[in-house]
Order: C-alpha cells, then sequence, then structure tokens
C-alpha cells in the first residue's frame, strides 16, 4: 500500500468515480492538481477531468487561481449539516469566541477523522497571525495543536497507523521520527495539552488543549494559533484550558455523539 493509497481498484459507476474524486480530498491536501486527484481516485486522466470539471461547475469542488482544486463550499454546507459536526460547532462557537475576545490570536476546533485532523469551525481576525487551515481542512496529526491533542488520546490502533506511516515534514521544527512523536504525545497527556512551533508553518505556533464529553473521552481538541516570534505559549494556556472545559461542561450537558461518529473508517469497520 503507497502513502496515498492510490494504487486501488478502479471504481465502475459514475457514482463510485465521483465519491473517489471526494475521498481523494480526505487522504489529505487541502488543494490538489487534476492528475494528483486522478492518482489518489485511481481515474485516467480524461475521466477525471470530465467529472472535476463537472463537480467544479455545480460548486461541490472550486478551482483556485493557480489550478488547483480543493472542496467547494457547497459541499462543506452540507457536510457541515450532519449532526455530530452542527452540534459540536453550535456549542463551541460561543467558548471559541470568548476565546478571540480574550487572546486576538486564531481560534481552532478540530476533530479525529480516520488518521487525521478535520477543522470543524475557525476564527481569525485582521491582527492574528497568518494560517494555512480553512473550515473543512484535513490537517496531519503529527503538525498541529489540535492533531497532537487528538493523536495522544486516540485510540491505539490510530497511533500506531501514524507512527508506523510516513511522517511529512512540513516546516523547519517537524517531528519526523516516530520515536521523538511517540515521546511528544506521551507528552500531551501526562500534561493535559500540545505546544507546537514552527511545525505546521513557520511563524506559527499554537497550543492545544482537549475536549472531553460525559464520560471523558476526548471528542475534539481546541487550539490557539500565535506567531512565534516572541509567542509565550504558556501565557495562553489559561484561557484556552478555560474554553475548553467550559465546552466540556456543555458537551457533556448537551450533546448526544461520540469519538468515533466523525470515523467513517472505524464506523464502518474498513
Amino acid at each position: 500500500m503507497t502513502g496515498h493509497r492510490a494504487e486501488r481498484a478502479r471504481p465502475v459507476s459514475v457514482a463510485g468515480k465521483v465519491m473517489a474524486i471526494l475521498n481523494a480530498f480526505a487522504q489529505g491536501g487541502v488543494r490538489l492538481n487534476l492528475s494528483e486527484i486522478c492518482r489518489r481516485a485511481g481515474l485516467p486522466l480524461a475521466t477525471g477531468h470530465r467529472l472535476v470539471g463537472e463537480l467544479a461547475a455545480g460548486g461541490f469542488l472550486e478551482r483556485v487561481p493557480d489550478g488547483t482544486y480543493r472542496i467547494g463550499t457547497r459541499l462543506w454546507r452540507i457536510g457541515s449539516q450532519a449532526p455530530a459536526v452542527t452540534g459540536l460547532r453550535e456549542l463551541a462557537l460561543p467558548h471559541m469566541e470568548d476565546l478571540y475576545e480574550a487572546t486576538h490570536d486564531n481560534v481552532q476546533l478540530g476533530v479525529l477523522r480516520e488518521d487525521r485532523v478535520l477543522i470543524v469551525e475557525r476564527l481569525r481576525g485582521t491582527r492574528s497571525v497568518p494560517v494555512v487551515t480553512q473550515v473543512g481542512a484535513m490537517l496531519p496529526l503529527h503538525t498541529t495543536g489540535v492533531g497532537k491533542v487528538l493523536l495522544a488520546y486516540a485510540p491505539p490502533e490510530v497511533q500506531e497507523k501514524v507512527l508506523g506511516g510516513e511522517l511529512p515534514r512540513y516546516a523547519v521544527r517537524t517531528i519526523t521520527d516516530p520515536a521523538e512523536l511517540r515521546r511528544c504525545i506521551e507528552r500531551v497527556r501526562r500534561a493535559g495539552y500540545s505546544l507546537t512551533r514552527d511545525e505546521m508553518t513557520l511563524g506559527a505556533s499554537s497550543v492545544g488543549a482537549p475536549v472531553r464529553d460525559g464520560a471523558g473521552e476526548v471528542v475534539a481538541a481546541m487550539s490557539l494559533v500565535a506567531g512565534s516570534r516572541g509567542a509565550d505559549l504558556r501565557r495562553l494556556l489559561p484561557p484556552l484550558t478555560t474554553a475548553a472545559r467550559a465546552l466540556s461542561r456543555d458537551v457533556a450537558a448537551h450533546w448526544h455523539g461520540h469519538p468515533d461518529m466523525f470515523s467513517a473508517e472505524r464506523k464502518t469497520g474498513a
């Protein structure tokens, strides 16, 4: 099996081909060119070109000026109506807004989706450090504040899959050694929070904290992303952990989801 799981049986039906194209984005990569989409989907270039064009025309994909494609807002609006995502986002937004007002740094909420982190909400102001994250993005677990928290509390099979797979370098301080990453997530579990600096994007640092349900299971992670230069990440811990605990109380009282409902892979036993 390759890192992108590209070598697979070619989908036969039109619906199967469309699903393969959309699933190409679930494998990681906010933007993909046509060749990469077709390679991941196992489709001939001509077939992929036609279907990707139709999906873009319908708003399910979006073609950006550099010629790559990303998930379109129409598809995100449909997906965001899933009860698990909608309920969690509605509970989280007031706490995220309070956190932003207290810090004026980027605030992110992510959930575990197979072996990656799905960003389900993000707040960013004009004075915040620029980040690559957007709502609906699928990001690596080993480079982000939310990702490291989710990885630290993920089921053992997810941890071993990530630690046993490729750990691509995204920035100068990305952890690419499995042993070092294992030690890192053990520290996250002991401390109850994560710290990153120049691991996903040069110049950006983050601190992440878990969000728990009534049973104490980690269902999401919240993070603050600030500029690396002069950033005192531990200063951001008190407001972040306060917001994460407050959201956890609301989740315990009002949310009826569970961690596995965000992972189609674990739900279907695939």
